[in-house]
């Protein structure tokens, strides 16, 4: 399966998209972000909308129709919410997509455009949900405006996959011990980004660190923290940022200036340091956040082996009623 089919078939059943909505929940949900940033940003015609799948069913917009796109994530293929989004998606006349990594899963239904990806190490950009979900938008504007940046995306994508795993190494010799470290002795840590790439600073806290490894600390967007929560900036305060490349870099940049000079204990992963100068700066917003997951997943692992706390443990997760 491919953007550019999946597209074409939307097209003929709809002739005219007019709103794209993106849902799922947690890790995947962090996946659609950049792509309905993408629209956002770069259409003069369609609209988009982000949802917690829950959210979509009890606030579902208006204006979702025939004209309308939904595409949804399910990572286990049996996500409750998820599926209820796209049955009432459905329902409204809309053209639905659903990713999944399971096969045969609820998710994995002929009632919709199914796209069954896979998951693990070294794969493709272009085969998991936040390179999935870059070029079903980069389609979608290509087949009814003017998408300027169409060749720079699909070439970034391919190229993300070289930064990646170049990066992987130098994130292991340069930060894990240090961020590892840090974890113990601070029980609690800001983390900061903004953009595209502030899906990923909210994926690292409540997924990573959160749910994986049950360590306290919150999100602040960049350009947020200079709108309250600098104040409780001090030494002794351990902070954690995403240096983003493209348009947003500004805010990171004076929230990394504040930073220096306020506290003692701040780390900066800089997309522009780890690769990202190879991509053109028309689409880095886009994909920073394909370069901060994998890193955030070799930070976690390193704190999961200092604390000995594999990343697959869980309290309540699937053990209690909830």
């Amino acid at each position: 399966m491919d953007a550019k089919s999946v597209i074409k078939q939307v097209k003929e059943e709809k002739n005219e998209i007019r709103q794209v909505y993106w849902a799922a929940c947690g890790g995947s949900l962090v996946d659609l972000y950049p792509a309905h940033c993408m629209v956002m940003a770069e259409s003069a015609l369609v609209e988009s909308g982000l949802y917690t799948s829950k959210e979509f069913i009890l606030a579902t917009p208006k204006k979702l129709g025939e004209h309308s796109l939904v595409v949804l994530c399910s990572h286990s293929g049996g996500t409750k919410e998820t599926l209820d989004a796209a049955e009432l998606s459905l329902s409204r006349g809309a053209a639905v997509v659903m990713m999944t990594n399971h096969p045969g899963s609820p998710a994995d239904s002929e009632q919709w455009i199914s796209w069954v990806y896979p998951w693990g190490d070294h794969l493709k950009t272009s085969e998991i949900p936040s390179g999935i979900s870059l070029s079903i938008a980069a389609e979608l504007l290509a087949s009814q405006e003017t998408f300027e940046a169409y060749d720079a995306l699909m070439d970034g994508i391919e190229k993300m996959d070289a930064v990646v795993e170049k990066a992987k190494v130098r994130v292991r010799e340069e930060m894990c011990h240090r961020f590892a470290q840090m974890c113990k002795e601070h029980s609690f840590l800001y983390i900061l980004g903004s953009g595209a790439s502030f899906s990923q600073t909210y994926g690292f806290a409540i997924c990573s660190l959160m749910e994986m490894q049950w360590q306290h600390c919150a999100y602040i967007h960049s350009g947020e923290y200079f709108h309250g929560p600098f104040e409780v900036t001090e030494n002794g305060v351990f902070y954690f940022l995403q240096k983003s490349s493209g348009k947003c870099r500004p805010m990171d940049e004076r929230a990394e200036t504040f930073l220096k000079t306020h506290t003692d204990c701040l780390m900066v992963l800089d997309a522009l340091d780890y690769g990202m100068d190879v991509i053109d700066p028309a689409v880095r917003d886009y994909l920073d956040p394909v370069l901060f997951y994998p890193m955030n997943c070799e930070l976690r692992s390193a704190r999961g082996k200092l604390f000995d706390h594999d990343v697959d443990y869980r309290r309540y997760m699937g053990k209690v009623d909830y």
